[in-house]
């Protein structure tokens, strides 16, 4: 069974909650139990260090069995503690509770005693059920440690302290991890929901609902991915509109030759014996037809090889100079044919490239193609140079320009925008593929009225395919 992105936020929002609150409440627990028995410590210290100051300043000069026979109760009076009087040896010599010693005393408290001043010790003993802590300092006799005084407080009642102090910490404990766990929902909720509609909006659009749209609510991560499944879906629909409107055009364009053609040849099929002139005129406007629709299949084939990956370069020395030149007097008939004044500069100094010359001829004479289209009678020029990087043939007309709503996509495979001659729409988008198999540059600069500039950049040293 998959689990969802809710249950694994859930688990992994009440996992830390549940090591959190864990750490705190054996932290808390342990600081509570630490404090109560530092207090114990404290009081039993300052009990014991009462009664070895009132031993030191007044009984100092008497031994410690004098004492024992004749003032005894000044070891106690100033406590509820059970205390131990113990010889050096560890032997209990008097105990207020009247609990005879058996064996010498070995607990951690008596040897710190001996050693360091002050002993410290929490344990059980055997005459009790209770646990109790022990706090022992030395009595000295002329600067000599003559024995041990010892008290001993049962903590009993600290510890039902601290198990009331911890059991309310566990409760508040459980409660904090219920209420984070009901908040821990909200939260996952707040996340997931919006991916859910999200993923019904996505399956929609793979459903081909590209008209519906995913709504933003927060300008976050999820809202930007409803940003961008809404600028796919209207791309797709741009796309599609693109491809239908290419489907319609190259159909009709694709119509008008074979029109032609098959009226010719039924007018020269004819039972009349046509006139020469007739005859030439048919066969021309045949040759001509064909003409066209072998441009067409071309250019459909060599869309379809690079849309599929299938195209390669045949990469070779290529003397850009003299490949500008030859498409050059190529297209100088058509363009005195059609009254343009085709000026041309051509640098001497221009080094040879890396490239497929014949693919570079297609991208040079289809951008003039378009160039002579727009201009109609008016200017074009080309201009060829280098400069620091690139091999720069730079294409200009004065025809009527772009629309700049319509200039971002004038590179688009199937776009043919409104003032547009194409007859298929891809040609273009050609030029583009192959400009990039050349690592080049293809820019386009246009302005409504005024004219359109191409700016073709060929790498000096260009990668081998």
């Amino acid at each position: 069974m998959k689990r969802s992105i809710k249950s694994r936020l859930i688990r992994s929002f009440m996992l830390i909650i549940l090591v959190t609150v864990v750490f705190l409440e054996v932290l808390l627990i342990n600081g509570i139990k630490t404090h109560y028995y530092n207090n114990v410590e404290d009081i039993l210290t300052s009990q014991i260090e009462f009664s070895t100051t009132f031993y030191a300043r007044y009984f100092a000069n008497r031994n410690l069995e004098e004492i024992l026979i004749d003032d005894i109760d000044l070891f106690w009076q100033h406590t509820t503690a059970q205390v131990q009087i113990l010889n050096t040896s560890g032997e209990v010599v008097l105990d207020s509770l009247g609990i005879p010693g058996t064996e010498p005393l070995q607990t951690i408290d008596f040897k710190d005693a001996l050693e360091k001043g002050k002993g410290v010790w929490t344990g059980s003993v055997s005459y009790s059920d209770e646990p109790v802590m022990a706090v022992s300092m030395p009595l000295l006799y002329r600067d000599e440690t003559v024995g041990l005084i010892r008290f001993i407080s049962s903590l009993e009642a600290t510890n039902n302290v601290i198990r009331d102090i911890s059991r309310f910490l566990l409760i508040l404990g459980t409660v904090v991890v219920a209420v984070s766990g009901l908040i821990s929902v909200f939260i996952a909720n707040s996340i997931t929901k919006p991916l859910k509609e999200v993923t019904e909006v996505a399956e929609k659009m793979a459903d081909g609902q590209f008209k519906v749209r995913s709504q933003v609510r927060v300008e976050d991560e999820i809202g930007r991915l409803s940003h961008t499944l809404n600028y796919m879906a209207e791309e797709i629909i741009r796309k599609e509109t693109l491809k239908n409107d290419f489907i319609s055009s190259i159909s009709h364009e694709l119509r008008t030759p074979l029109t032609s053609i098959k009226g010719w040849a039924i007018t020269l099929k004819s039972g009349d014996e046509p006139d020469k002139e007739l005859l030439e005129d048919g066969l021309e406007i045949i040759e001509t037809e064909s003409d066209r629709l072998t441009q067409m299949v071309e250019e459909l084939l060599d869309f379809s090889r690079f849309t599929s990956g299938r195209i390669t370069l045949s990469k070779d020395t290529v003397d850009i100079k003299d490949t500008v030149k030859m498409v050059v007097y190529q297209m100088m008939p058509r363009a005195v044919n059609n009254n343009i004044n085709f000026k041309v500069d051509i640098e001497d100094t221009i080094p040879p490239i890396i490239g497929d010359e014949n693919r570079i001829k297609q991208v040079l004479i289809n951008i003039l193609d378009n160039a002579f289209k727009f201009t109609g009678e008016g200017d074009v020029s080309l201009r060829a140079y280098e400069d620091n990087s690139y091999i720069r043939v730079e294409i200009e007309d004065n025809g009527p320009g772009i629309p700049d709503e319509e200039l971002p996509y004038v590179k688009d495979k199937f776009y043919k925008g409104k003032n547009s001659k194409s007859q298929s729409g891809i040609g273009l988008s050609i030029c583009d593929e192959i400009m990039q198999l050349h690592d080049g540059i293809f820019d386009i600069e246009s302005e409504l009225n005024k004219g359109t500039k191409v700016i073709l950049g060929f790498p000096k040293e260009v990668r081998s395919q």
